[in-house]
């Protein structure tokens, strides 16, 4: 998938305001259980929320975010205060929840 455009991630920023976090960073970090956790909701919701619970450090958080980043293939959209948002687009078509914005007409 090709990077998204900064209207793009408005875009999907405003949809997560109205969303849950699904996955949740404790004390210990980013475990394989949390990874696979984040991949499982990116999968079947295409857009998530990461909340960090312990981690107060800006640079920690954007470790850890870029590892979620790597591993799973989706794309930060943006991190407002202690959380993260990821967005992946659903590679079947007919399981598409999101539809983006093509060009900014304006």
């Amino acid at each position: 998938m090709r990077k998204l455009e900064s209207f793009q991630k408005k875009h999907l920023r405003g949809i997560a305001h109205g969303i849950k976090p699904l996955v949740f960073i404790g004390q210990k970090g980013l475990t394989p259980e949390v990874l696979s956790s984040a991949e499982n909701a990116i999968e079947s919701h295409e857009l998530i929320k990461v909340k960090f619970n312990d981690f107060k450090e800006k640079e920690e958080k954007e470790e850890i975010a870029a590892r979620i980043e790597k591993e799973t293939g989706a794309e930060n959209v943006g991190m407002i205060g202690h959380t993260v948002i990821f967005y992946r687009q659903q590679e079947d078509p007919e399981k598409r929840r999101i539809a983006l914005p093509e060009r900014n007409k304006g």
